[in-house]
């Protein structure tokens, strides 16, 4: 399972999700879309949204901290 989070450095709900994964022990690829042009259009093309969090898992995306779609997707009780 290939996990993507889209964020900024200065987004609270980016450092919750990030430390929600990491205590879940998932691993994650982290794009800094305020540095990386390519990875913001990447993520805007992904999921039609300017704001961040993004997580995208496998070819799916969730948009912001959702938890309960999180879980679903990364099979998590």
């Amino acid at each position: 399972m290939k996990v993507t989070v889209y964020s900024t450095p200065t987004c609270p709900w980016c450092v919750r999700l990030k430390e929600w994964l990491k205590q879940n022990k998932i691993s994650f690829e982290d794009m800094d879309v305020s540095k990386n042009e390519k990875a913001a259009q990447k993520m805007v093309e992904k999921s039609g949204q300017m704001g961040v969090p993004v997580t995208e898992i496998d070819d799916k995306v969730v948009v912001g901290f959702d938890v309960t779609a999180l879980k679903k997707l990364l099979k998590l009780k």
